[in-house]
């Protein structure tokens, strides 16, 4: 494939993480032709009246000349057009993804000719906002983020070092870790927050007292409720899709949460005090060592 910089790239799915791929893109390989595909038009029409696509089309003319292909589109989407792919792209192109949940896009790519699974790399940046859309889209989502590749023995080496050349181009850091080990992590660091997030706002809003409950919130709720904001729609088809080990992390909090629930119910401090100091210790530890916005 020719260079990255002077490539055709096509974004399917211009939300929040393909179109700020494509700006972030537009920005950092001016060169590159972006293609722009999404079935809603009016994030089209925006993405090529502020140049950040070069064109658009139907999914045939978006993919027949692409060297790399983008699958920005929730999980059950991509696993449901991955079998379309191999007879509309070119022969050598890459394919990526940016799925959150690795296993059920893998199960797709099994079901593909064998070439075409050396060209498809895994990929999910750990970015994201719980604003969604092309509007919410930012050429610096992905800056000193993480992006991990979930690269298999059949994958070509040019197709990873492709992928991986294109995320570091936006400024991401590359890592890499195995399928199984993806889903089962994204699961307690990524799902659990989220569905906790949605259960509280739920519990909270179904209290007699919720307009009060609401009205005298302090800010560490609206931090932690931040994610209950997300887009509904995308989150329960990611919890369907990684539901045994999402259902795993949370049988591991709930044990957790029935603990703190008995220490507070015999007004143990030492051991909340304790349990606390550690959990602050923990959470301190990962900041300075893995978070680079440093939050």
């Amino acid at each position: 494939m020719p260079n990255l910089s002077n490539s055709t790239i096509t974004i399917v799915g211009l939300g929040l993480i393909g179109g700020s791929i494509a700006k972030a893109l537009k920005e950092n390989a001016p060169a590159a032709t972006l293609i722009g595909y999404d079935s809603d038009q009016e994030a089209l029409e925006l993405a090529l009246a502020e140049q950040v696509v070069d064109r658009t089309g139907d999914l045939k003319e978006c993919l027949e000349s692409a060297d790399i292909v983008i699958l920005a589109l929730p999980p059950l989407l991509i696993a449901e057009i991955i079998p379309k792919l191999p007879a509309l792209i070119k022969e050598r192109a890459v394919i990526t993804d940016v799925a959150s949940v690795k296993n059920i896009i893998s199960d797709s790519v099994k079901e593909t000719p064998k070439a075409f699974q050396a060209r498809f790399v895994l990929g999910h940046p750990i970015a994201g906002s719980e604003r969604r859309g092309y509007s919410a889209s930012t050429k610096a989502l992905f800056y000193n983020r993480k992006v991990i590749l979930s690269t298999v023995d059949s994958n070509l080496e040019s197709s990873i070092s492709a992928v991986r050349e294109l995320w570091q181009l936006v400024g991401a850091e590359v890592l890499e870790l195995d399928l199984k080990s993806h889903d089962k992590i994204l699961a307690a660091t990524s799902h659990l927050p989220h569905i906790l997030a949605y259960a509280l706002v739920e519990a909270l809003a179904e209290q007699k007292e919720a307009d009060d409950i609401f009205r005298y919130a302090a800010g560490g709720f609206a931090d932690f409720s931040r994610l209950a904001s997300s887009d509904p729609g995308m989150w329960s088809e990611i919890f369907a899709s990684n539901a045994s080990e999402t259902d795993k992390a949370l049988d591991f909090f709930i044990k957790k949460l029935i603990e703190l629930k008995k220490l507070v119910k015999a007004e143990n401090r030492h051991e909340l005090l304790f349990r606390f100091k550690a959990a602050k210790a923990a959470r301190d530890s990962f900041i300075q060592k893995h978070y680079k916005n440093n939050n």
